[in-house]
């Protein structure tokens, strides 16, 4: 099964896709693995993509795209595979939808994650971090600490992350609602998008995010 997983930050996309891509024996790629591996492999894309980087520049869609292919035509991504974090905005999923017909592949889904944008800025917003090497995490909101700014583990000083704060969070979901949004109409357009309501106990979000799944299957 060839699956994309779209929905804004903080949606828990990266929870879904571990265990949707295990439950299903297929591959969990994901754009920021894709970047790391190339990166500390020192391929010729990750240089590539890391000259971007440095200079303070977006990397190029043709990269990226370059990167999601060779790694869908490893050995282990032949029963198929779930990309999170890609195609990221409407030309990506373009040049992915040409990707996919010169390799002869279909894209069976694209899961859509929604999640109220107060809810996401409830939920990054209120990450706390350990200092100490640990670096365990802790929310202010659904897990209450014993003691407000001390690591519940190891007695550390807990901190927000400054990508976390509440004006980095909205910057973060009007990229989304600009960028990558857009990518569900175009998919729907095609009858693949399925939505799913992240709201609520993460087992039972990954309850429904499976029964869609096998609807999607049977048909």
């Amino acid at each position: 099964m060839r699956i994309v997983l779209v929905g804004p930050p903080g949606a828990g996309k990266g929870t879904q896709a571990a265990f949707v891509a295990k439950s299903l024996s297929i591959q969990h790629i994901s754009t920021g693995d894709l970047f790391r591996s190339n990166i500390s492999q020192r391929t010729e894309l990750g240089k590539l993509a890391k000259s971007y980087m440095d200079a303070g520049n977006l990397v190029p869609n043709e990269v990226t795209i370059a990167m999601a292919k060779e790694r869908m035509e490893q050995p282990d991504a032949e029963n198929g595979f779930l990309l999170d974090g890609f195609p990221r905005n409407v030309s990506q999923a373009e040049a992915f939808d040409e990707l996919l017909e010169n390799e002869s592949m279909q894209l069976d889904v694209v899961l859509a994650l929604e999640v109220p944008e107060d809810e996401v800025v409830k939920r990054i917003a209120g990450r706390r971090v350990c200092r100490n090497e640990s670096a365990h995490v802790f929310h202010a909101t659904y897990e209450p600490l014993a003691q407000d700014g001390v690591c519940g583990v190891c007695g550390g000083e807990l901190y927000q992350r400054d990508d976390d704060s509440e004006e980095t969070v909205r910057k973060r979901l009007e990229v989304y609602h600009t960028q990558t949004e857009p990518i569900i109409d175009y998919y729907k357009v095609q009858g693949l998008v399925v939505t799913i309501s992240a709201v609520g106990k993460v087992e039972d979000i990954t309850t429904c995010v499976m029964e869609a799944l096998k609807c999607e299957d049977d048909k």
